[in-house]
């Protein structure tokens, strides 16, 4: 098993640079199931944070990109469960990286986990902190 930075999963799925592609795509045809690629959480939201904000690709196409690459049989990715759940929250709205704290949190057995974001508590499920106490 080998593990895919962001910038090399990023050149595979865009192609935007051609040699940098080329490697990228020499890397992802040498992986199979039993020789497979790791993609750590972090990975997978950097991966949603560059194709929405420096590529604009729409929520939904991130959602759609990332859930394809973790039904590959040919990658490996950490959390797998925790990216899932994430990857539905996202879908309905939240930001993907909120999405993924907040099911890190569920999944440790925190109680709730607390923001300031008032997006983050309302589409992630987080616990809105209020300087009136509220």
């Amino acid at each position: 098993m080998i593990g895919l930075d962001t910038n090399v999963v990023i050149r595979y799925l865009v192609q935007d640079d051609p040699a940098q592609a080329a490697l990228a795509n020499e890397v992802f045809e040498k992986l199979t199931p039993r020789d497979r690629g790791f993609i750590a959480l972090v990975t997978a939201v950097e991966v949603g944070w560059v194709l929405q904000r420096g590529y604009k690709v729409a929520r939904q196409d991130v959602v759609e990109v990332l859930t394809r690459l973790i039904e590959a049989p040919e990658l490996e990715f950490e959390r797998p469960t925790i990216l899932r759940r994430a990857l539905a929250l996202a879908a309905a709205g939240a930001d993907l990286g909120d999405a993924v704290i907040a099911e890190s949190g569920r999944r440790a057995g925190c109680s709730h986990v607390v923001t300031f974001d008032r997006r983050a508590a309302r589409q992630a499920g987080m616990e809105l902190l209020s300087e009136t106490g509220s």
